[in-house]
Protein backbone atom coordinates (compact mmCIF):
# COMPACT_ATOMS: atom_id res chain seq x y z
CA UNK A 1 0.00 0.00 0.00
CA UNK A 2 1.10 3.55 -0.59
CA UNK A 3 0.68 6.65 1.55
CA UNK A 4 -2.15 7.67 -0.79
CA UNK A 5 -4.11 4.56 0.21
CA UNK A 6 -3.87 5.63 3.86
CA UNK A 7 -5.14 9.07 2.91
CA UNK A 8 -8.07 7.43 1.15
CA UNK A 9 -8.74 5.22 4.15
CA UNK A 10 -8.79 8.24 6.48
CA UNK A 11 -11.23 10.02 4.17
CA UNK A 12 -13.49 6.95 4.35
CA UNK A 13 -13.20 6.41 8.10
CA UNK A 14 -14.96 7.57 11.22
CA UNK A 15 -13.00 8.92 14.16
CA UNK A 16 -14.00 6.67 17.07
CA UNK A 17 -11.70 7.84 19.87
CA UNK A 18 -9.48 10.90 20.21
CA UNK A 19 -6.13 10.86 21.96
CA UNK A 20 -7.76 12.48 25.02
CA UNK A 21 -10.42 9.77 25.23
CA UNK A 22 -7.80 7.05 24.87
CA UNK A 23 -5.63 8.70 27.54
CA UNK A 24 -8.60 8.76 29.95
CA UNK A 25 -9.22 5.04 29.38
CA UNK A 26 -5.56 4.21 29.92
CA UNK A 27 -5.40 6.27 33.14
CA UNK A 28 -8.45 4.38 34.47
CA UNK A 29 -6.83 1.07 33.54
CA UNK A 30 -3.64 2.02 35.40
CA UNK A 31 -5.61 2.68 38.59
CA UNK A 32 -7.57 -0.55 38.21
CA UNK A 33 -4.40 -2.59 37.60
CA UNK A 34 -2.73 -1.06 40.67
CA UNK A 35 -5.74 -2.05 42.77
CA UNK A 36 -5.72 -5.62 41.39
CA UNK A 37 -1.99 -6.06 42.04
CA UNK A 38 -2.15 -4.87 45.65
CA UNK A 39 1.59 -4.16 45.73
CA UNK A 40 2.65 -7.35 43.94
CA UNK A 41 5.48 -6.91 41.37
CA UNK A 42 4.27 -8.46 38.10
CA UNK A 43 5.88 -9.19 34.78
CA UNK A 44 4.52 -6.59 32.32
CA UNK A 45 4.51 -8.57 29.07
CA UNK A 46 3.85 -6.62 25.87
CA UNK A 47 2.61 -8.37 22.73
CA UNK A 48 4.46 -6.96 19.71
CA UNK A 49 3.94 -5.04 17.42
CA UNK A 50 0.48 -3.67 17.95
CA UNK A 51 0.69 -3.10 21.71
CA UNK A 52 3.95 -1.13 21.62
CA UNK A 53 2.43 2.37 21.77
CA UNK A 54 -0.32 1.44 24.22
CA UNK A 55 1.97 -0.54 26.53
CA UNK A 56 4.34 2.40 27.02
CA UNK A 57 1.45 4.70 27.89
CA UNK A 58 -0.15 2.14 30.22
CA UNK A 59 3.10 1.42 32.06
CA UNK A 60 3.42 5.12 32.91
CA UNK A 61 -0.04 5.03 34.53
CA UNK A 62 0.74 2.06 36.78
CA UNK A 63 2.33 3.03 40.09
CA UNK A 64 3.24 -0.54 41.05
CA UNK A 65 6.81 -1.54 40.21
CA UNK A 66 6.89 -3.64 37.02
CA UNK A 67 9.37 -6.05 35.50
CA UNK A 68 9.28 -5.65 31.71
CA UNK A 69 9.49 -8.17 28.91
CA UNK A 70 7.82 -8.70 25.55
CA UNK A 71 6.65 -11.47 23.28
CA UNK A 72 6.12 -11.78 19.57
CA UNK A 73 3.95 -14.64 18.43
CA UNK A 74 1.70 -15.41 15.50
CA UNK A 75 -0.78 -18.02 14.41
CA UNK A 76 -0.95 -16.77 10.83
CA UNK A 77 2.56 -17.11 9.35
CA UNK A 78 1.59 -15.07 6.29
CA UNK A 79 -1.82 -16.74 5.92
CA UNK A 80 -5.29 -15.28 6.46
CA UNK A 81 -6.33 -17.91 8.98
CA UNK A 82 -4.47 -19.14 12.00
CA UNK A 83 -3.20 -22.48 13.21
CA UNK A 84 -0.80 -23.38 16.03
CA UNK A 85 1.04 -20.63 17.86
CA UNK A 86 4.44 -19.81 16.36
CA UNK A 87 6.83 -17.92 18.63
CA UNK A 88 9.02 -15.25 17.10
CA UNK A 89 10.18 -14.31 20.61
CA UNK A 90 9.30 -16.00 23.88
CA UNK A 91 9.45 -14.24 27.23
CA UNK A 92 12.95 -14.23 28.73
CA UNK A 93 11.90 -13.28 32.26
CA UNK A 94 11.03 -16.40 34.28
CA UNK A 95 7.26 -16.55 34.76
CA UNK A 96 7.16 -19.33 37.36
CA UNK A 97 4.89 -18.38 40.27
CA UNK A 98 4.54 -14.80 38.98
CA UNK A 99 1.61 -12.64 38.02
CA UNK A 100 1.80 -11.58 34.39
CA UNK A 101 0.08 -8.50 33.02
CA UNK A 102 -0.26 -9.47 29.36
CA UNK A 103 -0.70 -6.28 27.30
CA UNK A 104 -2.13 -6.18 23.78
CA UNK A 105 -3.70 -3.56 21.54
CA UNK A 106 -7.03 -5.25 20.81
CA UNK A 107 -9.14 -8.20 21.86
CA UNK A 108 -11.04 -9.20 18.74
CA UNK A 109 -11.74 -12.92 18.39
CA UNK A 110 -8.89 -13.61 20.81
CA UNK A 111 -7.42 -16.85 19.48
CA UNK A 112 -3.81 -15.65 19.44
CA UNK A 113 -4.10 -13.78 22.75
CA UNK A 114 -5.64 -16.86 24.35
CA UNK A 115 -2.78 -19.02 23.04
CA UNK A 116 -0.18 -16.59 24.44
CA UNK A 117 -2.02 -16.42 27.79
CA UNK A 118 -2.21 -20.22 27.99
CA UNK A 119 1.49 -20.48 27.11
CA UNK A 120 2.33 -18.12 29.99
CA UNK A 121 0.35 -20.36 32.34
CA UNK A 122 2.17 -23.41 30.92
CA UNK A 123 5.45 -21.57 31.71
CA UNK A 124 4.38 -21.48 35.34
CA UNK A 125 2.69 -18.10 35.71
CA UNK A 126 0.48 -18.08 38.79
CA UNK A 127 -2.05 -15.84 37.02
CA UNK A 128 -2.26 -13.84 33.83
CA UNK A 129 -4.19 -10.59 33.76
CA UNK A 130 -5.17 -9.42 30.27
CA UNK A 131 -4.93 -5.68 29.61
CA UNK A 132 -6.07 -4.54 26.19
CA UNK A 133 -6.50 -1.05 24.85
CA UNK A 134 -9.61 -2.04 22.87
CA UNK A 135 -12.25 -4.73 23.04
CA UNK A 136 -14.21 -5.32 19.86
CA UNK A 137 -17.88 -5.99 20.58
CA UNK A 138 -19.24 -9.03 18.74
CA UNK A 139 -20.22 -12.64 19.38
CA UNK A 140 -17.21 -14.38 17.79
CA UNK A 141 -14.84 -14.40 20.79
CA UNK A 142 -12.87 -17.59 21.40
CA UNK A 143 -14.22 -19.54 24.35
CA UNK A 144 -12.55 -18.66 27.64
CA UNK A 145 -10.95 -15.34 26.73
CA UNK A 146 -12.00 -11.94 28.09
CA UNK A 147 -10.01 -8.88 29.06
CA UNK A 148 -9.46 -8.16 32.74
CA UNK A 149 -8.82 -4.50 31.84
CA UNK A 150 -9.92 -2.68 28.69
CA UNK A 151 -9.61 0.96 27.71
CA UNK A 152 -12.40 1.34 25.13
CA UNK A 153 -15.05 -0.77 23.42
CA UNK A 154 -15.11 -0.84 19.63
CA UNK A 155 -17.82 -1.64 17.11
CA UNK A 156 -17.37 -4.70 14.91
CA UNK A 157 -15.60 -2.80 12.12
CA UNK A 158 -12.11 -2.59 10.65
CA UNK A 159 -10.19 -0.29 13.02
CA UNK A 160 -6.77 1.33 12.84
CA UNK A 161 -4.56 3.86 14.58
CA UNK A 162 -2.91 4.00 18.00
CA UNK A 163 -0.93 0.80 17.41
CA UNK A 164 -3.41 -0.97 15.12
CA UNK A 165 -2.43 -1.03 11.48
CA UNK A 166 -4.10 -0.37 8.16
CA UNK A 167 -2.10 -2.60 5.80
CA UNK A 168 1.06 -2.06 7.90
CA UNK A 169 0.45 1.71 8.05
CA UNK A 170 -1.12 4.10 10.56
CA UNK A 171 0.08 2.46 13.79
CA UNK A 172 1.39 5.85 14.92
CA UNK A 173 -1.87 7.76 14.45
CA UNK A 174 -2.81 9.33 17.81
CA UNK A 175 -6.48 8.30 17.53
CA UNK A 176 -8.60 5.28 16.63
CA UNK A 177 -10.52 5.19 13.35
CA UNK A 178 -12.96 2.71 11.80
CA UNK A 179 -13.55 2.25 8.11
CA UNK A 180 -17.09 3.16 7.12
CA UNK A 181 -19.30 0.21 6.25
Amino acid sequence: MTAASLDTALQNADLLFTREQIDAGIARMGRDIDAALAGERPVFLTVMHGALIFAGQLALQIRTDLEFDYVHATRYRGQTSGSDLHWLRRPEVPLHDRTVVLVDDILDEGHTLKAVRDACLDMGARRVLLAVMCTKLHGRRAHGIEADFSGVDLPDRYVFGYGMDYHEQARNLPAIYALKD
